[in-house]
C-alpha cells in the first residue's frame, strides 16, 4: 500500500478565550490550582453563533491553501470528532461542500476520541491508495467539547477546549508511514449521548493518569517494533495534549530530548482529537517542522483508545 505524507496544514480556534482566573469565579478553584496540575492557562470557548463545523471548515481551508491542491484533486475528507454539530449530515459531509470537492467524494467521521487524528490518518492513507488522479486526502480533527462541561465540577471543566486542525495528506509509492492503533472499551472518560444518558463530560482522573503513562511507552515502543526504527529518526513527537505531566512523565520514561515534545496545551487545554493536528499547525508556522521533518503522532484517551502514527511532512 502507498504511504502518505503531509503537504499542507491548518488550524483554526475560536476568538473567545477562558483564563483560569475566568473559571475561578463560577467553580471552586484557583490559577495555581490547575496550572500546577495539568500545566493549562487558557483555552479557547465556541459562542452561541458558532459551530465545531465552523472551525473544522475553517482548518480545512487554510490546510488546503497551504496546501497548493484543488478541491477538485481531494479523494477524501475524513473527519476526527466526538462533538459533531449533527450526526448526518456528518461534519466531514459539511467540510467537504464547503471546500466544493467532488460529489463522488467519500467523506464520513470516525470517533476515536483524543486518537482521533491518528486514527484518522491511517484511514485516509486506505481510502486514497488507490487513486491515480485524486490522491490527496483532508484529514481533519475537531472538538467544540466546551458545549459538554458541567461547570460545577472543577476536575472536568478546567481541562478542555475548543478548536480544531487540519493536515492535507497525498498517497505516493514509496513515503514512510505506518501506525500502530489499539482500543479498549472502558468508561474511564465518559461524553454525552451514551448508553448511560451522560449529559456532561465525566472522567476518572487517577485512572485515566494512570492509562495514559502506561499505554504512551507502550504504543510508542510497539510501533517502533514494527517499523525497526528509534526515536532518533523522528525529529518530533507530538503527543495529544492532555496534560503537561503525562508528558513530562512520558520524555522522562523514554529517555528523549525534551525538545522534541512540544506543548501547547498552556494556551489551549484539551482539545480532544483537534490537539495533535492544531499543535502540528502551529509548529509548522513556527518553524520547528520543515519540509523533510519526520514526525510521530502519539493520542491517547477516552474509549479507551490509543495510537501511534509515524509521518513525513512534505510542505
Amino acid at each position: 500500500m502507498n504511504g502518505i505524507k503531509i503537504i499542507g496544514t491548518g488550524s483554526a480556534v475560536p476568538d473567545h478565550v477562558v483564563t483560569n482566573d475566568d473559571l475561578a469565579q463560577i467553580v471552586d478553584t484557583s490559577d495555581a490550582w490547575i496550572s500546577e496540575r495539568t500545566g493549562i492557562r487558557t483555552r479557547h470557548f465556541i459562542q452561541e453563533d458558532e459551530t465545531a463545523s465552523d472551525l473544522a471548515i475553517l482548518s480545512a481551508k487554510r490546510a488546503l491553501a497551504a496546501s497548493g491542491v484543488a478541491p477538485e484533486q481531494i479523494g477524501a475528507v475524513v473527519v476526527a470528532t466526538i462533538t459533531g454539530d449533527t450526526t448526518s449530515p456528518s461534519t466531514a459531509n459539511r467540510v467537504a461542500k464547503a471546500l466544493g470537492v467532488q460529489p463522488n467524494t467519500p467523506s464520513f467521521d470516525i470517533s476515536a476520541a483524543c486518537s482521533g487524528f491518528v486514527y484518522a490518518l491511517k484511514v485516509a492513507q486506505g481510502m486514497i491508495a488507490d487513486e491515480t488522479d485524486r490522491p490527496y486526502a483532508v484529514v481533519v480533527g475537531v472538538e467544540a467539547l466546551s458545549r459538554d462541561l458541567d461547570f460545577t465540577d472543577r476536575t472536568t471543566c478546567i481541562l478542555f477546549g475548543d478548536g480544531a486542525g487540519a493536515a492535507v495528506v497525498k498517497s505516493e509509492p514509496g513515503a514512510p508511514f505506518d501506525a500502530v492503533l489499539g482500543a479498549e472499551s472502558d468508561p474511564a472518560i465518559g461524553v454525552p449521548g451514551d448508553i448511560n444518558k451522560t449529559e456532561f463530560i465525566t472522567m476518572d482522573g487517577r485512572k485515566v493518569f494512570r492509562f495514559a503513562v502506561r499505554i504512551i511507552p507502550k504504543v510508542i515502543k510497539d510501533y517502533l517494533a514494527k517499523t525497526g526504527e528509534s526515536l532518533d529518526d523522528y525529529d518530533q513527537v507530538i503527543f495529544h495534549q492532555a496534560n503537561s505531566r503525562i508528558i513530562e512523565h512520558a520524555v522522562k520514561k523514554l529517555k528523549m530530548p525534551p525538545s522534541k515534545a512540544y506543548q501547547n496545551l498552556d494556551r489551549f487545554g484539551n482539545t480532544s482529537g483537534a490537539s495533535i493536528p492544531l499543535a502540528l499547525d502551529e509548529m509548522v508556522k513556527k518553524n520547528i517542522i520543515q519540509p523533510g521533518s519526520r514526525i510521530l503522532c502519539v493520542g491517547f484517551g477516552a474509549g479507551l483508545t490509543w495510537g501511534a502514527a509515524g509521518i513525513t511532512y512534505a510542505g
